[in-house]
């Protein structure tokens, strides 16, 4: 296919699925329930973590954990006691346990008493270079006291994972395209900067489109996806998630 054809596809697909009529059906309506800056980061960063298995599991499984921080995410976050993690206990999303449940919160009231809320701190991470602002990130976050099997829930790009939902959290936080989908609540970021979130299904639909080579998703695979992307549109890449995505799911190509 033609580059130009190719962006013709990739810009046309990218109207069509990026609705908001698709929300109720994706892990993004959990932030969607509110409006507040922080409550919406929270909500987002918390379900962003464990997204993965059956989308209707985790939409479910994110109002659930909604529920247990009584509806308010950053009030909860900010004036919890220790006796106020015990509901979440039992708190599961497959191999997310009550355990790293409560590390988040925990590390999160930390976070927002401390270094000004999760813009900032991921910000101070990012020094021109987002695969290692990720790896930075999850070092930073795992500073305090922890279980080690907590942190396989956040990646490391330095290793090679795409950090497929971390990227996606970020696409909501700083993409506004006034569509109704992302928040663009970011403002220390550019959409430019983004990177997609890779998976099976995209990686899929990229190879069919002769965007990325590579066999494995990593972020090796992911760079070379995003060379292409920025060819089409370097101040807003990440729009054609979209399109990748819609294309794998309705097995349109």
């Amino acid at each position: 296919m033609r580059k130009v054809d190719l962006k013709d596809l990739l810009d046309s697909k990218f109207l069509q699925y990026n609705s908001s009529d698709f929300i109720s059906q994706d892990p993004i309506a959990i932030p969607h329930s509110f409006s507040k800056k922080e409550d919406v980061e929270i909500a987002a960063f918390l379900v962003s973590v464990f997204a993965w298995g059956q989308r209707k599991t985790i939409v479910n499984n994110g109002f659930k954990l909604m529920d247990l921080m009584d509806g308010s995410p950053h009030d909860f976050i900010i004036s919890h006691h220790s006796s106020d993690l015990k509901r979440f206990k039992k708190f599961v999303h497959r191999t997310f346990n009550g355990d790293d449940c409560i590390f988040f919160l925990q590390r999160l009231q930390e976070i927002y008493k401390n270094e000004k809320g999760l813009e900032v701190f991921f910000a101070s991470c990012y020094k021109g270079d987002m695969q290692q602002a990720i790896s930075d990130f999850k070092k930073k976050f795992f500073e305090t006291k922890h279980l080690a099997r907590t942190e396989k829930h956040l990646p490391d790009p330095i290793t090679g994972s795409s950090a497929k939902r971390f990227n996606m959290f970020l696409r909501w936080m700083v993409r506004n395209d006034g569509r109704g989908v992302d928040f663009g609540i970011w403002k220390m970021l550019d959409p430019s900067q983004l990177y997609c979130p890779l998976d099976v299904h995209t990686g899929n639909v990229a190879r069919k489109l002769g965007l990325i080579k590579r066999t494995p998703n990593d972020w090796q695979a992911l760079e070379e996806l995003m060379n292409h992307l920025r060819k089409f549109d370097a101040k807003d890449p990440v729009k054609y998630d979209f399109s990748l995505f819609g294309l794998g799911v309705n097995d349109e190509i």
